[in-house]
């Protein structure tokens, strides 16, 4: 129901109490019911879709199946997202801390175009200040590991074709009193 459908049925709600004026109790068990529901009202506006975890103004998704890395920036993009770009220090424990719970997942990093050089999905390059976030040893290229994942209390380089969880990330909705 449109934010407009539900002002006209309201409207139509407190015309019919009006009309039943003579029965006080009706009448106040319908304007009870009426403002029952504009609680209601004012949460259909929400700052992520409803599979989605809002944090700092962003929604992440994080998926329940696993695929490969290529696949997985597809998937985001389909939805209006990105696999997910690191941009603070609280967004990289909220986001290492929930992968631990859920299981490695893939991040938007990658050293595909040139082997060493990490670049997230939009074309940025890896800042020297979370170089940190890398497990002892790691990125070590065993193999060629190109894709970076989440894999318990920091990053790892993994091939690209390994089948992991993915999370999205989009900017949140923000929601505008009427």
């Amino acid at each position: 129901m449109h934010m407009h459908t539900h002002v006209q049925f309201l409207k139509r709600v407190s015309s019919i109490a009006n009309s039943w004026g003579q029965d006080q109790a009706k009448k106040e068990k319908i304007y009870q019911k009426m403002s029952q529901l504009k609680p209601q009202i004012s949460r259909l506006c929400r700052h992520c879709p409803w599979d989605w975890t809002f944090f700092q103004g962003n929604c992440y998704f994080f998926s329940m199946f696993q695929q490969n890395w290529h696949d997985s920036v597809t998937a985001c993009r389909e939805m209006g997202a990105q696999l997910v770009i690191i941009k603070s220090e609280d967004e990289q424990s909220f986001l290492q801390q929930t992968s631990k719970e859920k299981g490695y997942a893939w991040m938007g990093l990658s050293d595909l175009k040139h082997e060493g050089v990490w670049h997230w999905v939009d074309g940025s390059h890896l800042l020297f200040s979370f170089m940190k976030y890398w497990n002892k040893g790691e990125p070590n290229n065993e193999g060629e590991e190109d894709c970076a994942e989440f894999r318990d209390d920091g990053w790892n380089d993994v091939p690209c074709t390994v089948k992991k969880y993915w999370i999205c990330k989009k900017t949140a909705m923000t929601c505008t009193r009427k």
